[in-house]
């Protein structure tokens, strides 16, 4: 019983830093503190998706799994689009 707790308690705490990591990338750019191109946004986007992810090991949702999925892969392609961007300014 105490493994399920401490297994319980992880989870939750993995899957609110996620959430709270894709609440503060929302309010970055709704507070024009960064762009919706901005490598920062996309990268808190990806790491908060992914620990969220994470948490449904404990409580699966299939809703939740698929947006997460969908998060990432969106979140990869705004991270190579800004790392593309950044690379043909230098040269």
């Amino acid at each position: 019983m105490t493994d399920w707790l401490t297994l319980t308690f992880a989870s939750n705490v993995v899957g609110v830093a996620g959430v709270s990591l894709l609440l503060l990338a929302f309010f970055l750019v709704s507070t024009n503190r960064v762009t919706g191109q901005d490598w920062r946004f996309h990268a808190l986007n990806g790491v908060g998706a992914f620990l969220h992810l994470l948490s449904l090991y404990v409580f699966w949702n299939l809703a939740s799994f698929i947006i997460e999925i969908f998060w990432i892969a969106i979140s990869c392609y705004g991270l190579w689009q800004a790392f593309k961007k950044h690379t043909l300014s230098k040269a």
